[in-house]
């Protein structure tokens, strides 16, 4: 779509200086992606300003920039200046889609999760893909700038509009749905990814029922039964309730029944809704993924798509964002790549499935990096981390991370231990001492840095 830079400017709450452009080429943050006529947004970050990147953003096509300092880049250029970059940016995508919905037919399906949220959010968009043209955020753009940029991605053509939202605290999901308020949300679990920020289970589960609470009038809640937390969030809309269960609940409107793991770890399931009777088989690694299908088959099931064509979609896909078990042969070692990011329920379905996968093989390996933002239950969470290691069988422990120190307690005197600080420096042991036909299962937080050990693995 295109807006005139006077339009942008009163939706943000900016004032323009400079000439009236036109905006035809989209809106980034990111100065390299710029192309021609595009709008750029210099946020101030953690460690880099925007406003140093405006030269670049214009030889890249921009028109226009959304700034905080009025003097930064060349006098020429047409600028809207507002107090607040990142809020500018919510700003106008909420006003992007209220026009969307006013000019075009747009379904938008919002999803959110302690576990799971990116790979649902994969699997949803590859179904909708089938029947319309969909727009979903790559990997996990799931915050105040990645999913506002996914929005303005949207189209008059975009059919459908699949949106991951994340909350490393209270507030935040009503902040996101004040953007883009979804007619789908789906609630898949309340654990204790990001307890740091919340305090404790209860103040998590009540800022992960801002989803349902900000959905559009008339919107559907697609809530996991299995999870109690999740299920008791009905009383908090007065729109539709579809409830799903991996556990057969009959109760439930979705429902997997006679689970059973393929040699690979792969689930094949039987799916029931009402009518409905299909068998499903997925190609994604571990038992936990039953969960995950069933939201995005429930979403498209609502939707009134058409169960073949939902399942058959189902049965095709494969892991498309990366370190999400990614699993692969490397120098003859099995790689279970599950790098991306971690907490305590992640960790329970990643070591089930090192579990599975090395049940045959001579040694099971598990290379675990800190897990993050857990607050004062930290080492408690670690510790139990160790023994879940210790269930699986783990004949060797790498953690890695000051935090992740409190796994191998556990584990003492039942497996070898290695513990270092640095990602960095793991990965030279690692690469040292593993062998053909071991089991390697590597996981931890983004910033324990272990995704760069699975990317040596990978770039062998």
């Amino acid at each position: 779509m295109t807006y005139s830079a006077e339009w942008i400017a009163s939706e943000v709450n900016g004032r323009l200086e400079g000439d009236n452009v036109q905006v035809t080429g989209g809106v980034f943050t990111d100065s390299r992606a710029c192309q021609e006529g595009s709008l750029y947004i210099a946020r101030i970050g953690e460690s880099l300003d925007g406003h140093d990147f405006i030269e670049s953003a214009i030889d890249n096509g921009a028109v226009c920039a959304i700034v905080t300092n009025p003097e930064a880049g060349p006098g020429d250029l047409p600028r809207i200046v507002v107090d607040d970059a990142t809020r500018a940016l919510g700003l106008l995508a909420r006003a992007h889609l209220k026009r969307l919905r006013h000019e075009s037919e747009i379904t938008v399906v919002g999803i959110t999760g302690s576990v799971g949220k990116t790979t649902t959010k994969d699997l949803t968009a590859r179904v909708l893909q089938t029947f319309g043209p969909t727009v979903a955020p790559e990997s996990s753009f799931n915050n105040e700038v990645g999913m506002p940029l996914t929005v303005l991605k949207a189209t008059e053509e975009t059919r459908y509009l699949v949106l991951e939202m994340g909350a490393s605290g209270a507030g935040h999901l009503q902040y996101l749905t004040s953007i883009a308020a979804p007619d789908v949300a789906v609630e898949l679990a309340v654990g204790k990814a990001h307890l740091g920020g919340f305090g404790s289970v209860d103040k998590l589960a009540r800022a992960k029922a801002e989803l349902v609470e900000g959905l559009y009038k008339g919107g559907t809640a697609i809530l996991n039964m299995d999870d109690k937390n999740v299920a008791n969030m009905a009383e908090l809309t007065n729109g539709p309730v579809l409830y799903f269960s991996a556990k057969g609940n009959s109760k439930a409107d979705v429902r997997a029944t006679h689970i059973r793991l393929n040699d690979e770890s792969c689930p094949h399931f039987d799916l029931e809704a009402g009518d409905v009777l299909k068998r499903v088989k997925l190609r994604l690694v571990g038992r936990h993924q039953v969960t995950n299908a069933l939201a995005a088959i429930s979403v498209c099931l609502d939707l009134g798509l058409d169960p073949r064509q939902v399942v058959d979609a189902i049965n095709g896909f494969e892991a498309v964002s990366p370190h999400r078990m990614h699993v692969f042969e490397s120098s003859g070692a099995l790689i279970i790549d599950d790098s991306y990011n971690a907490n305590p329920d992640s960790m329970r379905a990643g070591l089930e499935v090192l579990a599975r996968l090395g049940e045959r093989a001579p040694r099971r390996v598990a290379v675990l990096g800190e897990m993050l933002e857990l607050g004062q239950s930290s080492p408690t969470l670690h510790r139990d981390v160790g023994e879940l290691a210790d269930q699986a069988h783990v004949d060797l422990l790498i953690t890695v991370g000051p935090g992740a120190r409190e796994i191998a307690n556990p584990m003492q005197g039942r497996a070898e231990c290695h513990h270092f600080d640095d990602a960095d420096e793991a990965a030279t042991l690692v690469k040292e001492i593993v062998r053909p036909e071991d089991v390697v299962f590597i996981k931890g937080s983004q910033y324990s840095g272990v995704w760069r050990i699975a990317d040596e693995f990978i770039q062998k």
